[in-house]
């Protein structure tokens, strides 16, 4: 060394120059200093291995690399990575098909990740269906300016409070869908009277709310995640959204027709002659004249005759709630701590709200008790089952994964389909359109339109945190 100048003999006995040490100052430590000319020395990281999904290298001082790699590994790893470069403060290399990766030291790489976890840095961190997003201040959720990290993050659960959580969802979800049957099997309360039509209507918000708010947001969240990559086709989420409001119509309609025609064959055998049916048949148009045989019919005349095809549709939107609540259950029990305690408070009202909306359908059906308790039962335990689930797999779900975001983004559009078929046509259509709120008084139209508005209106406010 000659002063702040390094110098080596070449074998001819030559005297060269090799670097220059940059000066220490009281804003440049000597950890950064030995950082910074480690990532100018290196122009190329070898020996490339895997530590988890996540690829490393050695560079040319045997400190490791982490390669910031987008999406998930396929392929073989390569080997090396040449042509190392700097723009700006980032450091990238070269990959064997000329692409450019970002890499990060190792030592840098976990120093950045505690700087910005959950609990700092200024930066906005929130969950979508157990995928992290964190951006900076000023920042939007597509356009940060950071390398998307894919890879698993590790943290430090609180697992007692998670299971300790699964019974408070669980008693929640079985008294918000239990209660409503219940009222109607214990209780002389009418199922078309003012107070069913508050619940029924607030319902049909929550439901509606639901589909687009959540599910359907959720879903284009998913599949915009930098994760999986560029879709060629970008209406990926409304495409598969509408596919699951045609498989709800269409297993509806072929419900309508097969209960239909066996109803004929049942009168049939029974040795009816053409004027019993025609008389039965009359009846049967009269009494669907101003309620459709179909969920939305449900509980509006008592004297009204309801068909198996009432229980399909109750069927059909139970199996929309209950694809994405088993998700619900997932996302809550993954989200980091910092944010477990305010996700797990809004679905507590999620849980809440829906359940009261599946149990007022419930209620008006005219099958027995048992059935009507069996339907609630699945409501209140399949939240609960998927966060089991989370719990089981907590420090192994990755919801950077990309076979993970497609599957909750295919999930959550095909819900949101179903549940915008039920809500916006076997509900709210019917109940207004063609049912007894078609000519209700002043009074009860007010009061079910207000209840159908705050429907919509918190649970389209949830969406702000779930």
């Amino acid at each position: 060394m000659h002063g702040d100048t390094q110098h080596c003999y070449l074998p001819n006995g030559e005297e060269t120059i090799i670097s220059s040490s940059p000066t220490v100052t009281p804003t440049s430590p000597a950890t950064a200093l030995a950082s910074t000319t480690a990532a100018a020395q290196t122009t190329a990281i070898t020996d490339c291995h895997l530590h988890g999904s996540t690829p490393f290298c050695t560079g040319g001082n045997k400190e490791e690399w982490m390669v910031m790699a987008t999406g998930t590994l396929t392929g073989e790893l390569p080997a090396q990575y040449t042509g190392c470069h700097s723009h700006g403060e980032e450091r990238y290399c070269m990959e064997p098909d000329g692409d450019e990766v970002r890499v990060v030291a190792a030592g840098a790489a976990e120093k950045n990740s505690g700087q910005s976890s959950e609990e700092g840095s200024g930066q906005d961190c929130h969950f979508h269906a157990g995928v992290e997003h964190c951006v900076g201040p000023g920042e939007s959720e597509s356009g940060g300016s950071s390398a998307p990290t894919c890879t698993l993050t590790k943290r430090d659960y609180n697992v007692p409070l998670r299971i300790g959580t699964i019974f408070v969802i669980l008693v929640t979800s079985a008294i918000a869908v239990f209660g409503p049957i219940l009222l109607t099997r214990f209780s002389n309360i009418r199922t078309n009277g003012v107070i069913f039509t508050v619940i029924k209507q607030f319902g049909t918000g929550v439901i509606i709310a639901t589909a687009l708010v959540h599910l359907l947001t959720h879903a284009q969240l998913m599949f915009a995640n930098e994760c999986i990559g560029r879709l060629t086709y970008e209406a990926t989420a409304t495409a598969i959204a509408m596919a699951g409001a045609f498989v709800a119509f269409l297993v509806e309609y072929l419900g309508n027709r097969f209960t239909a025609a066996r109803a004929a064959k049942i009168r049939s055998g029974n040795g009816h002659n053409a004027e019993e049916d025609q008389n039965l048949e009359g009846s049967d148009k009269s009494d669907l004249k101003g309620d459709n045989n179909t969920l939305a019919a449900l509980g509006h005349h008592h004297q009204a005759v309801l068909g198996p095809d009432d229980k399909l549709g109750c069927l059909v939107m139970e199996a929309g709630i209950i694809f994405h609540s088993i998700l619900i259950g997932i996302t809550l029990v993954v989200a980091g701590d910092s944010f477990f305690i305010t996700l797990f408070v809004v679905i507590i009202f999620h849980q809440m709200f829906e359940g009261l909306a599946l149990g007022a359908r419930i209620s008006t059906l005219q099958v027995g008790t048992s059935f009507k308790l069996l339907m609630a039962l699945a409501f209140a335990l399949i939240t609960p089952v998927g966060m089991a689930i989370g719990v089981g797999v907590l420090n192994r779900f990755n919801g950077n994964d990309r076979s993970t975001i497609i599957a909750i983004g295919t999930l959550d559009s095909l819900s949101a389909g179903i549940l915008l078929w039920v809500g916006v046509v076997d509900m709210w259509s019917h109940d207004w359109l063609y049912g007894d709120l078609r000519e209700s008084s002043f009074l009860r139209t007010t009061i079910a339109l207000l209840s159908l508005m705050s429907g919509l209106a918190l649970m389209g406010l949830l969406g702000k945190w779930a």
